[in-house]
């Protein structure tokens, strides 16, 4: 395979140049559109917010960024290739779409042990990721005792083990305690000052006024308003739930 079709961990775009590009994405189940002519992008070192009410068909917009479905029409890129096309996936793009289900008889860094050696990754990453997340104290613990929110913190840790240049996260703050939603906050901050590139889904208005820089709200599958926070808000005149509120349909399924 040649360099021209693959991408690497050390080909990590400028600041500025798109991270991730979705190009007219539509995506169809049965008669139901929904996503419908999206596009957008997402730039490094910055954090991206992605909102809409439920349904709006932001999941099936981030599976499809990922290569987990096909889109009917449109592309989706990240680091101006197609996810399938990476060489090595996990060295490029962390993602956590859902609360994992891990293994409860193993233990929190025995899970992720197993994942890096699935994607090739040095085995003393485990122990750096895990002090990361905050779960060293409880690492050799069996997974299946973990509470949500330690579930929430080993999910992220499998997604930064391969140090990728983009993060992908969906609801990333379900089951956090406000200690532990300071700490995403930190952390997602910390990984786009170091030049690379958030996209973060999240139902949490208050709080992704704070820890993002740039939103992309949808509603029913089509984009609404892309812009910096201090565009949506006014800067700071307007909550970004109050803007969120005037942008998406009251009538959209919840």
């Amino acid at each position: 395979m040649t360099t021209a079709t693959r991408t690497t961990r050390d080909e990590r775009p400028a600041i500025g140049t798109p991270a991730i590009v979705a190009r007219n994405l539509t995506k169809r189940f049965g008669p139901v559109e929904a996503v419908r002519d999206l596009s957008f992008e997402v730039v490094p070192g910055r954090v991206t917010g992605f909102v809409g009410p439920n349904g709006a068909g932001k999941s099936t917009t981030l599976r499809m960024l990922l290569g987990l479905a096909e889109p009917d029409e449109g592309t989706a890129t990240v680091l101006g290739l197609p996810y399938r096309s990476l060489e090595r996936p996990a060295t490029t793009v962390g993602a956590v779409l859902e609360v994992q289900s891990f293994h409860p008889l193993r233990s929190g860094r025995n899970q992720l042990r197993v994942l890096a050696a699935a994607s090739e990754i040095d085995d003393r990453r485990v122990d750096g990721v895990l002090e990361i997340v905050g779960l060293t104290d409880v690492a050799r613990r069996k997974a299946g005792g973990y509470s949500l929110g330690m579930r929430q913190r080993l999910g992220l840790a499998g997604a930064l083990l391969g140090d990728p240049s983009v993060l992908i996260l969906d609801e990333p703050a379900n089951g956090l305690d406000p200690h532990g939603i300071r700490w995403l906050r930190q952390t997602m901050r910390d990984f786009a000052e170091d030049g690379k590139a958030v996209l973060v889904s999240s139902h949490l208005l208050s709080e992704m006024a704070q820890m993002a820089d740039d939103v992309i709200v949808i509603d029913r599958g089509c984009l609404v308003r892309q812009g910096t926070i201090a565009e949506l808000t006014n800067d700071g005149a307007e909550s970004l739930e109050d803007v969120f509120l005037e942008l998406t349909d009251e009538e959209g399924v919840r």
